[in-house]
């Protein structure tokens, strides 16, 4: 089987099984993901999180997602438990469709790495 192939069936499998546990089965979109992600990466499950600490929860996930691609290192954990990241190599300019693919495959492995996904 083709990569994009594979990649489309483990995508639609990690949409499926996020959707069951988290949304009733209304189907997640990938900025919902990518928050799970960050939630997930921070380890404050059963907190509020206000519009701005939402974002950054966003951007750690994005940070950690594309960390094994070489475009940032993890760094330190703030006092409040945050990690935090720095560029290591700025992400080169996509089409929509190509960060959309980067994305998508970024979290499929991930959570293949976290054994969520087989």
């Amino acid at each position: 089987m083709s990569r994009d192939i594979i990649l489309k069936e483990r995508w639609d499998l990690l949409v499926e099984k996020l959707s069951a546990q988290f949304s009733d089965g209304d189907p997640l979109e990938m900025d919902a993901i990518i928050y799970l992600v960050g939630v997930q990466e921070l380890g404050q499950y059963h907190k509020k999180y206000k519009k701005d600490e939402k974002l950054n929860l966003m951007h750690i996930a994005i940070c950690r997602l594309l960390e094994p691609y070489g475009y940032y290192e993890f760094e330190f954990f703030d006092e409040d438990g945050w990690p935090h990241y720095k560029v290591k190599e700025a992400l080169p300019h996509l089409k929509a469709g190509e960060q959309s693919v980067l994305m998508k495959e970024a979290l499929v492995n991930y959570f293949l790495e976290k054994k969520y996904l087989d």
